[in-house]
């Protein structure tokens, strides 16, 4: 699914973090590392957000920088902390998310109606809670057909029901479309409902790939 060829992220001087050509495959993955190993900065890199030394390929041959278009379609990402502009409504956000990532018609219905956002779907998002922006933010990296899903800490700020749901939403597309999801989180994954969820460990700047 990913390969990473002589990965390097500073910030100035400091090594932020390291992946030398490590390949992960299909699947499902927990990413785990202590409060500052890097985590954030990993998954943005992936969705192609921030600029690092070396490369990232998806399926082995769509480059994040030099496909970049391309890529991007493919790899989704929702935030720890999503911001959206507050004067646009859930829906006028959906709606331009649907269209970048050439949604079919209607997609985003299914997941509105399980996550129950429709009573709040349509109000400007400068009035909604932390759970509600969270609950949009992961409803936007559904959107599409992304081979891959990148959810920085999924499952927090939302209920226990709705973390439920989110759970079914990523068995329903690794089942149905064959989707990749790489997952951070510091609360343990549910190993009933996620059960081959693999993990991968950023220690002392650098990534690992333990199952």
């Amino acid at each position: 699914m990913l390969q990473f060829v002589n990965f390097k992220k500073n910030y100035g001087s400091f090594a932020a973090l390291t992946v030398d050509n490590l390949q992960v495959g299909q699947g499902l993955y927990w990413l785990k590392g202590v409060n500052g190993s890097g985590k954030s900065t990993l998954l943005k890199s992936i969705a192609g957000m921030l600029s690092f030394d070396g490369d990232v390929l998806l399926n082995g041959n769509i480059s994040v920088k030099k496909d970049a278009v391309n890529y991007r379609r493919l790899v989704s990402f929702a935030e720890a902390e999503p911001l959206f502009p507050e004067f646009l409504t859930g829906r006028e956000m959906i709606k331009l998310f649907a269209k970048a990532r050439g949604a079919a018609v209607g997609q985003e219905e299914q997941y509105i109606e399980s996550m129950q956002m429709q009573s709040y779907v349509n109000r400007p998002i400068g009035s909604y809670s932390s759970g509600m922006n969270k609950k949009l933010s992961l409803l936007l990296a559904f959107l599409g057909s992304p081979k891959l899903i990148l959810l920085d800490e999924p499952l927090i700020t939302i209920d226990a029901a709705s973390l439920l749901i989110l759970y079914k939403w990523i068995n329903e597309r690794q089942e149905q479309d064959g989707t990749g999801f790489i997952l951070s989180s510091h609360q343990a994954l549910d190993r009933e409902i996620l059960p081959s969820a693999g993990e991968l460990l950023i220690e002392h700047q650098t990534l690992t790939h333990i199952i």
